[in-house]
């Protein structure tokens, strides 16, 4: 007697076979992506992906223009190291004609302070670091406003700015860095930005657990790293399945939460619906 789910995992597995045979004819799925905890989750899923039959070929790149010009010439199918506003700019600048296709891991960023425990205990006239390249000062005026700290100006689209500041109660300071060195202001300011992951890079990130006064989450999705590939190569199924490996993996889930120091506050995973809300 034939065992249905066997014989629908078997019809699943021929079509997938012969859907990556017409598209890459057993060609390798060439990922770009950039080193750190995105390299080290797309490494442990390529593995896994290679153990069930399907090839991948993880290209590291040491800065941020490379995946996107090598997605652009065919040299890449897909990428991972973006989010979208990082995207949306790329696109306008490289005319790239480029899709999201899946969510991934979103790293979070906090508002850290060495001086105070609590959020409302900044005080008026407070020196706060924030970052100065666009996407990231944006995301840091966004986690400002919900701290209640500050109020952006209504209806603003795409990067937010500190001239978008329409409210600014405790006239606080503001002090532009760049994004890796927010982890070095701490000592010289009241409060700072900073994204997790350079905490960790730093070998800093019990100081970002014990010193950070809020935190984002799942909410800030359009942040998380994305899959990225031309819109002419989106419906690739071998785009599709690496996907699907990346975000059921249980090798993967680890890798991931042992590059953010083993610590849940300092990541999300969007698609998942019990991924934990704004922690304070």
């Amino acid at each position: 007697m034939i065992r249905m789910p066997a014989l629908l995992r078997g019809l699943a597995a021929s079509a997938f076979v012969l859907a990556f045979s017409a598209h890459g004819q057993g060609a390798p799925l060439k990922i770009g992506v950039t080193p750190g905890a995105i390299a080290d989750s797309i490494n442990t899923a390529a593995a896994d992906a290679n153990r069930q039959g399907l090839p991948v070929e993880v290209i590291e790149f040491s800065e941020w223009r490379g995946p996107n010009t090598a997605l652009a010439a065919g040299d890449l199918d897909v990428n991972y190291f973006q989010h979208l506003p990082f995207l949306a700019n790329a696109v306008r600048e490289g005319k790239y004609d480029f899709k999201p296709v899946a969510i991934g891991l979103l790293p979070n960023v906090g508002l850290f302070s060495l001086k105070f425990d609590d959020i409302r205990q900044v005080p008026e006239g407070a020196r706060v670091a924030v970052a100065s390249d666009p996407a990231n000062q944006g995301r840091g005026l966004l986690l400002l406003q919900q701290a209640g700290l500050l109020r952006l100006k209504p209806g603003i689209e795409g990067n937010v700015s500190l001239a978008d500041i329409a409210e600014n109660p405790r006239r606080l300071r503001f002090v532009e860095i760049e994004g890796p060195q927010l982890v070095r202001s701490l000592e010289d300011v009241d409060l700072a930005y900073g994204v997790t992951s350079h905490y960790v890079a730093a070998g800093k990130a019990d100081v970002a657990a014990r010193h950070g006064l809020l935190f984002s989450g799942v909410e800030d999705g359009r942040w998380a790293i994305h899959f990225v590939t031309r819109a002419d190569n989106a419906d690739d199924p071998r785009i599709a399945r690496f996907v699907q490996i990346y975000q059921t993996s249980p090798a993967v889930r680890e890798r991931i939460h042992a590059s953010y120091a083993s610590n849940e506050k300092f990541y999300a995973l969007p698609w998942l619906e019990r991924s934990p809300p704004p922690t304070r």
